[in-house]
C-alpha cells in the first residue's frame, strides 16, 4: 500500500511518495511552472537495485489537475504505483488551518470551504494547497484524503502566549492572533530528539530552531508548542532570507509617509527583498558565508544580525520554560551551517549551553549531538523530514476511519 503527500504551490507540485507500511520512499518529484508553456517534471523513484532513477518530463500543464495527472502517470510508468488501487491515502499540507483545525483532518466538502474562508489569513499560500486539494479531490475520489496544517501543532499555546497587545475585539471579530508555522517540521524534530535522548517527550523542554530560507524558533515543553516565533502570518520572528522578521509596526507608516509606497510595494519590500537579502543582496547562507571568507562586510553583518536574532530567541525561550534539556537545529541552515551554528550559541556558557568546536563541524543524515561534555543543555543537530511526519499523520489519520467503515 501506497500513500503520496502532495505540497502545492501556486505553480508548482512537490510529492512524494512512501511505503505506507515501513514508510520507504518509493518516489518524489517536483513539478514547475504548472500554466506555463514550459512546465517540467523531474521524478524519481526507488529501483529494484535499491538506487533512485530519475526521469524528466518536458511538457505545457494547463493547471493542477493535469499536473496530477501528469504524476500519476510518471509513478506509473516508474513501476511506483501499479494502480489507483494500491493508493491508501492522500496527505496535503495545508499551511495556515487558523483557529479551525487542530489537527489532521480527512478532507470533505465542508472542509474545503472551511480552509477557504481561511485565505484571508494566508492569501499566498491557502489558495494554492486548496487548488492541489481541488484537484487531487476530482482526479481521486475514492481515495481519502488528509489535510495537515502548518498551524495546528502550535494550537496548545495559551492565550498569554498567542495575543497581541491589541483590542481585544481585534481577536474575536478578525481573528488577529499569533498562529505560528513550521509546525509539522517542529513536531518531527522534536520527537526525533527525544528518541534520541532516550526520555519520554512529555518530560522534556526542548527549544526547536527551523532554521532555512524561512526560520522559526519554537519552546516546546512536553512536546506541546509553548510559544513560537512567527504570528500571525511567517513575516514575524527570526531573520530569514528575504522576509524582515521581527520589525517595529510603527516603520509602515513612516514608510508610506517619507517615500510614498504603496501597500502592495510595502508588503513585498517586507517578504521579498529583506532579511539576508536586503542586507547583502543575497539570500541563499551558502553563498553569504562564501562572500564572508571574502571579506565582504555585508555579508559578515548580514550572518552577525542572522545568529543574533536566534540567540534573542534562545535566551527568551529559556526564560519562558525556566528549564531547557535540548535545543535542536534543523532545516537547511540549521543541518549544514556550523559557523551559524556556533554564532548562535557563542555567550551562552552561563545557561549551560556549550557548544563543541569539532563535534560542531560533523556531517550526518541522522541526528548528532554538537555540545560539549560538561555542557547541561543537550545540543542536537536533527534533519527534518516534513514529508514524512505528513505521510506517518495521514495513516494514523485514516486507519481508525478505515477500520470503523470495514
Amino acid at each position: 500500500m501506497r500513500v503520496l503527500v502532495i505540497n502545492s504551490g501556486s505553480s508548482s507540485i512537490k510529492y512524494r511518495m512512501f511505503n505506507a507500511e515501513d514508510f520507504t520512499v518509493l518516489a518524489a518529484g517536483l513539478l514547475e511552472r504548472v500554466g506555463e508553456a514550459d512546465s517540467r517534471l523531474t521524478h524519481h523513484w526507488l529501483s529494484a537495485s535499491g538506487e533512485y532513477g530519475e526521469t524528466v518530463y518536458d511538457r505545457q500543464i494547463q493547471n493542477h489537475r493535469e499536473g496530477l495527472m501528469l504524476v500519476d502517470a510518471a509513478l506509473a510508468e516508474s513501476g511506483s504505483l501499479g494502480s489507483l488501487s494500491e493508493l491508501f491515502g492522500v496527505g496535503h499540507r495545508v499551511v495556515h488551518g487558523g483557529e479551525v483545525f487542530h489537527k489532521p483532518t480527512l478532507i470533505d466538502k465542508t472542509v474545503i470551504e472551511a480552509i477557504r474562508k481561511l485565505i484571508p489569513l494566508a492569501p499566498l499560500h491557502n489558495p494554492a494547497n486548496l487548488a492541489g486539494i481541488e484537484a487531487s479531490m476530482e482526479h481521486l475520489p475514492n481515495v481519502p484524503q488528509v489535510a495537515i496544517f502548518d498551524t495546528s501543532f502550535h494550537q496548545t499555546m495559551p492565550q498569554h502566549s498567542f495575543l497581541y497587545a491589541l483590542p481585544y475585539e481585534l481577536y474575536t471579530e478578525h481573528h488577529v492572533r499569533r498562529y505560528g508555522f513550521h509546525g509539522t517540521s517542529h513536531q518531527y524534530v522534536s520527537k526525533k530528539a527525544a528518541e534520541h535522548l532516550g526520555k519520554p517527550l512529555e518530560g522534556l523542554n526542548i527549544i526547536t530552531l527551523h532554521l532555512g530560507n524561512g526560520a522559526s524558533a519554537a519552546a516546546l515543553k512536553g512536546g506541546r508548542s509553548m510559544d513560537t516565533s512567527m504570528g500571525m502570518t511567517p513575516l514575524e520572528g527570526l531573520m530569514m532570507g528575504t522576509r524582515c522578521g521581527d520589525l517595529d509596526p510603527a516603520i509602515h507608516f513612516y514608510l508610506w509617509r517619507s517615500s510614498g509606497i504603496s501597500n502592495e510595494g510595502l508588503e513585498s519590500l517586507l517578504n521579498h527583498q529583506s532579511g539576508l537579502r536586503g542586507i547583502c543582496g543575497v539570500n541563499d547562507m551558502r553563498e553569504i558565508q562564501h562572500m564572508a571568507d571574502q571579506g565582504n562586510p555585508r555579508a559578515l553583518l548580514a550572518m552577525d544580525m542572522f545568529c543574533y536574532r536566534v540567540k534573542k530567541y534562545i535566551g527568551a525561550y529559556y526564560a519562558v520554560m525556566g528549564r531547557v534539556d535540548a535545543i535542536v537545529f534543523t532545516g537547511g541552515i540549521g543541518e549544514n551551517a556550523p559557523r551559524i551554528r556556533k554564532g548562535a550559541c557563542k555567550g551562552l556558557d552561563p545557561l549551560g549551553i556549550l557548544l563543541d568546536d569539532e563535534k560542531n563541524e560533523s556531517r550526518s543524515k541522522d541526528v548528532f549531538e554538537i555540545q560539549r561534555t560538561e555542557g547541561s543543555v543537550r545540543l542536537l543537530v536533527v534533519p527534518t523530514n516534513e514529508e514524512l511526519e505528513i505521510a506517518q499523520q495521514t495513516v494514523k489519520k485514516i486507519l481508525p476511519s478505515t477500520a470503523e467503515k470495514s
